[in-house]
């Protein structure tokens, strides 16, 4: 992405939920200080793209199947928030927190995730296809079954939990292991590290170094 999404603060569709679409329509008429609280709201049924949701606080809310294309969501704290198949294509979220998030099935397709943090994710079937994850760190996030093409990382720790369905092709740049692999959809996974890890990374369609424990 070459910069911050063009955002709005009106959003398409209102989500289902009573309480969580109040809350969404005195955010809209809010001015530009009006911070965008949707902690533990229900959200499903809106479609939130293109919304300026810059340091937005949405943990614990319910966003999946919710379209979020385009939506601004730099530095926004979405810890354990469930965005199983909601649609981020092109999303803005550089320094977003998203630990313990539930990303089955999410599409972050040419998404930002620059400097994010990812810590207990469930992203397995995730598709982050031309996704950039540029000093991001994903510790303990669960990638099987994963789309990982043309993603760039740089700098990325990268300790994750990858199976042989998690596609690798044209994954670039630098990261940081240790990293599990799962041969077997129901094993429990091995830990690769250094050379190792690029090599295994690398035969599967990947262009990566790994980066020895404090190298840059």
């Amino acid at each position: 992405m070459s910069g911050t999404p063009e955002t709005t603060r009106v959003a398409a569709a209102s989500p289902f939920d009573a309480d969580a679409a109040a809350a969404l329509s005195v955010w809209s008429a809010g001015g530009e200080e009006q911070l965008a609280d949707f902690s533990g709201l229900d959200l499903r049924g809106a479609d939130l793209s293109g919304l300026d949701l810059a340091d937005s606080v949405l943990s614990e809310a319910v966003l999946s199947q919710v379209p979020l294309r385009g939506a601004d969501l730099f530095r926004a704290e979405l810890t354990a928030a469930d965005l199983s198949g909601a649609d981020l294509t092109g999303a803005w979220l550089t320094k977003a927190t998203l630990d313990e998030a539930t990303l089955r099935g999410t599409i972050l397709r040419e998404a930002n995730l620059g400097s994010a943090s990812l810590w207990g994710v469930d992203a397995r079937g995730a598709d982050l296809r031309g996704a950039s994850l540029a000093n991001a760190a994903l510790l303990r996030t669960d990638l099987s079954g994963a789309d990982l093409s043309d993603v760039s990382v740089d700098r990325t720790s990268f300790k994750v939990v990858l199976d042989e369905r998690t596609v690798l092709t044209g994954l670039s740049g630098t990261v940081y292991g240790p990293a599990g692999v799962r041969d077997a959809t129901d094993g429990d996974p091995r830990e690769l590290s250094s050379t190792a890890l690029e090599q295994w990374l690398n035969a599967r369609g990947a262009n990566v170094r790994v980066l020895a424990p404090g190298e840059n």
